[in-house]
């Protein structure tokens, strides 16, 4: 559960948040906004310090109630000077509620409409990172929540400034201890500046240890002093891992126009690169992509799996950019979903089921589905279900041709890419003929299966483990009794439905879909229709019984379509054995879960910024499952 706050009546608007758990204020008694101000923002450096900077990045060690980092967020808005991209990284074992949040900022009103954008993105926060993305991707706040030394340890960056935040030393001595500020340290450059309230003798000493050089000066009532600093250790620290390096932006060639690749072309373009999107298709999305309406939703597993957590981190990813680019109702629509246990019940880690701490962030993502629910779909109330509260569908097409056109991205179609060559740093894309279409300094690949292929031509000692897997979805629009056998909402669980989605010929539903490895055929085939219908049988008996009629009148239509995945059932994402070539692929069924993701995961990667989710997650993303090179290819 959130943690509880207890509100101070002291004359201000919402009263003074007091940490029953710490005995502390979670301010100071005049006020945070100056201790924001001076103390964090300006013991900084800034705004100066980042003055005409591509990127920045503040590491902070206690969101709290985000009073910090709404200030940092304000003073980066008005700033003509600001950097393009604005990285905040902060640590929080006890998040508080978006409510309390909320209620903070009461007291600042010009805070206020920065706070409720915060507000709104305050769901779910299970232990582990979620990003949240403001002004249109050029800020990223990246919540960690868990204890900061662990979290630290699954980051991998330089942060520019650090906020050392937190209720007092004496009151919670983990988060100023030594091993603390290691961690911090891990994530500074040289020069990295430090700032905080307290100049307890335990904490300067502390930080002397890690490698901080900090000072006394001034400070705001009722402090006489604060400390200052920067990351300037007398030694060479060891790094456990390389050292992030920072790509400046250029140009990027990306193969492949359906989620992956235009997810990113997007994510780069933001970040000021020039990117080219060859496509052997005449139109976007064209492949698996080109799927008329898809259901996204979280996978659930009871030990919460690596698959069910990334997921969850996906599916954020993908609410966020299908708010902000897509048309609701016409292009997706945040419904919820139910899935129905047609094979075996889906069930909540035990940590995260009704009556455990965890349970109400848990709830925010999954619950068990209510009676009401089971209802709407004709299933009876003991049927085995849950209840996908962050979930919907969503046009494929739709959000590639969102991506495709943002400032920076350029798309071309019909230009089919057979060979890759790598010459004086820059590679070129050649088609059947050996003539050059285009050329950049970096190549992303996002072909689906197909990119196995590229990567051989590119002279990979050996290309991933990519597998086709064809997939046949059956459609028709509403007949004239076809609403009343239609759930509310998209229902999963053994092959999907989804009731109503607008059509260019009226509204629609979907059904489906087969599963076939190794065939990289879209053929249409009509025993395909009949096995849909059986899987709708299975998951919904009562509205297949209401569309039979559409299925044996001849009404139905059907889509094909073949989709790529990885033997681990996770995406293939990372860089392969040549200089500036990536892969972006794998994503089999769920590649609106990770499209956006996974882009923003590269990003990070190449711009050394902090990573969207945790360490161990990104790297079980790496293309690490190989065949020999001259093996099939097709």
């Amino acid at each position: 559960m959130p943690e509880r706050i207890e509100w101070l009546a002291d004359g201000t608007a919402g009263g003074s948040p007091y940490s029953p758990r710490f005995g502390d204020r979670y301010r100071s008694e005049l006020g945070g906004l100056d201790q924001a101000r001076e103390v964090f923002l300006k013991g900084c450096g800034l705004p100066a310090a980042w003055a005409n900077q591509p990127q920045w990045c503040v590491l902070e060690t206690g969101f709290g109630l985000g009073l910090n980092f709404l200030v940092t967020w304000a003073a980066w808005k008005a700033d003509p000077l600001r950097p393009r991209l604005l990285h905040f990284v902060s640590t929080e074992a006890f998040p508080a509620s978006a409510a309390d949040v909320l209620r903070s900022a009461q007291t600042h009103p010009e805070l206020l409409p920065f706070a409720q954008e915060l507000q709104a993105q305050l769901w779910g926060l299970l232990p582990g990172f979620h990003r949240l993305v403001f002004e249109g991707g050029q800020l990223l706040l990246t919540l960690c929540i868990g204890d900061a030394k662990a979290m630290l340890r699954e980051q991998s960056f330089e942060a520019d400034s650090v906020y050392l935040d937190g209720f007092s030393p004496q009151r919670n001595p983990d988060i100023w201890d030594l091993h603390t500020f290691k961690a911090v340290a891990r994530c500074c450059r040289r020069g990295t500046r430090v700032a905080t309230w307290t100049v307890a003798r335990s904490v300067r000493d502390a930080l002397t240890q890690a490698g901080f050089v900090v000072k006394k000066v001034p400070g705001i009532p009722p402090k006489r002093d604060n400390l200052q600093g920067d990351y300037n250790p007398a030694w060479e620290p060891r790094k456990t891992r390389a050292a992030p390096v920072r790509q400046a932006a250029s140009r990027c060639l990306v193969i492949g126009a359906g989620l992956a690749g235009a997810a990113v072309a997007a994510s780069l373009a933001r970040r000021g690169w020039q990117v080219l999107v060859l496509d052997a298709a005449a139109t976007p999305a064209a492949g698996a992509s080109g799927l008329p309406a898809g259901v996204m939703a979280p996978h659930v597993s009871p030990d919460d799996s690596q698959l069910s957590r990334l997921s969850r981190s996906g599916i954020r990813a993908s609410l966020q950019q299908a708010g902000a680019l897509l048309q609701a109702g016409q292009d997706w629509s945040p419904t919820g979903v139910l899935e129905h246990g047609v094979e075996h019940a889906r069930k909540l880690p035990a940590a995260l089921q009704q009556g455990r701490d965890l349970s109400e962030a848990a709830h925010d993502w999954t619950r068990p589905a209510s009676a009401e629910q089971l209802a709407s779909c004709g299933l009876p109330p003991e049927t085995p279900a849950l209840w996908h509260v962050q979930a919907g569908w969503i046009k494929p097409a739709s959000l590639v041709k969102a991506w495709l056109a943002t400032p920076g991205v350029e798309w071309r179609g019909n230009a089919k890419v057979t060979q890759l060559t790598h010459r004086s740093g820059s590679w070129q894309a050649l088609d059947a003929a050996g003539q050059a279409l285009a050329s950049a300094d970096l190549l992303v690949l996002a072909a689906g299966h197909a990119s196995r292929a590229l990567a051989v031509t590119a002279g990979q000692p050996s290309v991933p483990a990519l597998q086709a897997i064809r997939g046949q979805m059956s459609w028709a629009l509403h007949g004239p009794c076809t609403a009343q056998a239609l759930p509310a909402f998209p229902v999963n669980g053994h092959g999907s439905l989804i009731p109503a989605f607008p059509h260019e010929e009226g509204l629609a539903w979907i059904t489906g879909g087969t599963f076939e490895r190794d065939k990289a055929s879209a053929d249409i085939r009509p025993e395909d229709g009949q096995l849909n219908f059986s899987k709708l049988q299975a998951l919904l008996p009562k509205t297949a019984q209401g569309l039979a009629n559409q299925f044996e009148g001849g009404e139905i239509q059907a889509w094909a379509g073949v989709r790529c995945a990885t033997p681990s059932r996770l995406p293939a994402l990372g860089p392969l054995q040549a200089p500036n070539l990536w892969l972006c692929s794998g994503m089999g069924s769920r590649g609106l879960s990770f499209a956006a993701l996974c882009a923003e995961l590269l990003a990070a990667q190449l711009h050394a910024e902090p990573l969207p989710l945790e360490q161990r997650l990104a790297d079980a993303l790496l293309p690490q499952h190989a065949l020999p090179a001259q093996g099939p290819a097709a």
